[in-house]
């Protein structure tokens, strides 16, 4: 079997490495993970479906490759994020990243395959002098009309601004809204079952979550309290877009209807005012009413 061609080999390497340093530890932290995915989102899923489309040196020129590799990664890049979302999986980091991969390899192959069956001087291959000397042929010394130059000019011109803006966009991201979520769920860890009705003295459990999206990190203090008496309070620091989310347990004492139960949370130490608040409604009975409402509750089970 005849080895693969250096730039399908290439591209099946930069899109395990593409893998490596973005989904495995301590690589994802390296910024050498941020040109390898640039590179994966915009240039090899479209060369590769070209080299699979397009197999003969003669089929398209160097240059036509090479935009049309740029424009089909682009077009193809949310087209798998789109089926991607109706999946169990969604548009997430690690399916979209093992998704391109597997489209470019799977391309990679096809490629091959579809070369293997030319004959050696018919196939397409990348040799960089040649390639080079191919793209300044297209542009400088072509015979076609000025016009057909002055689009090619143009379309070379265009690609490289907006992969150029493209990288300035993602390495230089520009700052969004300053926020901070906060949120309460059930024990079960979804936003019903809150636990508004408690015996007095027994333990009760809601999920607090806390998750910083002020750009920088923050010193939070979350209390909780029911009808202006504190029941706990603790401090959090956050880095931005850190997420802080615990079960509380707590305990209420005091016997009524629609008890306000607060979670307070405040930022920096300024406990001036509430930054975010939640509550809810709670009744509190007393321990007697609940074992007289469980007799009533059984006598009528045997009754029926």
């Amino acid at each position: 079997m005849e080895k693969l061609p250096g730039d399908l080999l290439a591209a099946a390497v930069l899109s395990v490495l593409t893998l490596f340093f973005t989904l495995v530890q301590p690589l994802a932290s390296l910024p050498v993970r941020i040109p390898l995915g640039l590179v994966m989102v915009l240039f090899l899923p479209g060369y590769t479906f070209i080299a699979a489309l397009f197999p003969r040196k003669d089929d398209i020129d160097s240059i036509e490759r090479v935009a049309l590799s740029f424009g089909l990664s682009i077009a193809v890049v949310p087209l798998i994020g789109l089926g991607l979302n109706y999946t169990p999986w969604g548009i997430r980091l690690m399916p979209v990243i093992i998704s391109l991969c597997l489209f470019t390899v799977m391309m990679s192959v096809a490629a091959y395959l579809r070369r293997s069956a030319l004959n050696q001087e018919e196939r397409f291959s990348v040799e960089f002098r040649q390639f080079f000397k191919a793209i300044h042929s297209e542009l400088i010394n072509n015979q076609s009309s000025q016009i057909d130059k002055a689009l090619t000019i143009i379309l070379v011109v265009t690609i490289i601004l907006s992969v150029s803006a493209l990288v300035y966009v993602v390495v230089i991201p520009k700052q969004g809204e300053k926020f901070t979520e906060f949120y309460i769920l059930g024990p079960e860890g979804k936003a019903y079952d809150y636990p508004t009705s408690v015996v007095s003295g027994q333990n009760s459990t809601v999920i607090v979550g806390i998750v910083n999206h002020e750009y920088i990190p923050v010193n939070y203090t979350m209390r909780m309290a029911i009808q202006n008496s504190t029941l706990s309070s603790r401090d959090i620091r956050l880095d931005h877009n850190q997420t802080w989310e615990k079960p509380i347990n707590y305990t209420l004492q005091r016997v009524g209807n629609n008890q306000k139960l607060e979670f307070l949370l405040y930022k920096e130490y300024n406990f001036t005012a509430p930054y975010r608040d939640l509550h809810l409604w709670v009744n509190v009975s007393s321990r007697s009413a609940f074992k007289g409402n469980e007799s009533i509750k059984n006598s009528l089970s045997r009754a029926n």
